[in-house]
């Protein structure tokens, strides 16, 4: 059962305009919040993540995924919107950006089902769709440094931080639906 998604609610018109705007307002969300970032020990963490499952649980599984493919073709074609602003698809961390189309697919596909109307399963979708970018990004980081590298640098020095973006979502979308008075 489909209910209703936030971008219906913020922007209610349908069609290729509308789905365009949000998908480029999207990537380049994506973008800035690639640049920002979050001093954590060992490795600094970016709000990339944080933006990327958002906009899936904003905008559903199908314009979530497209407007995070919108953002990998940005970054592929060579513009500066990863993190540094690098760009480029020979980077070892080009596998994750990969994994946020497949990330944003999966928490909008929830959020669509009702998970983002109660902070549990919105946690829960945040989680999940972290798991599930973690996969292509680790296995195409692995080809670049190993498989026991690449999770020791590309996976557990970011689960602190996961928990700590999921619990944002969790409170911050159910929040805005009790605020629309939208349950």
């Amino acid at each position: 059962m489909k209910t209703s998604l936030l971008s219906d609610h913020l922007w209610p018109r349908s069609g290729l305009a509308r789905n365009a705007m949000l998908a480029l307002a999207g990537s380049l969300m994506v973008a800035a919040a690639a640049q920002v970032n979050v001093p954590m020990f060992p490795v600094p963490m970016t709000l990339q993540t944080l933006a990327v499952l958002m906009i899936g649980a904003a905008y559903g599984a199908r314009l979530g995924a497209a407007t995070l493919a919108l953002y990998a073709l940005e970054g592929a074609m060579g513009l500066p919107v990863f993190a540094g602003f690098k760009s480029g698809v020979m980077l070892p961390s080009f596998g994750y950006v990969l994994g946020f189309i497949a990330a944003a697919y999966v928490v909008g596909w929830l959020a669509e089902r009702g998970w983002d109307r109660t902070a549990p399963r919105m946690f829960a979708a945040m989680l999940l769709g972290a798991a599930v970018l973690y996969v292509p990004g680790l296995v195409w980081l692995a080809a670049w440094t190993g498989f026991e590298k690449a999770v020791n640098v590309g996976l557990l020095p970011f689960i602190a931080g996961d928990l700590v973006k999921a619990s944002i979502a969790a409170l911050g979308f159910p929040a805005v639906w009790a605020l629309l008075g939208r349950r």
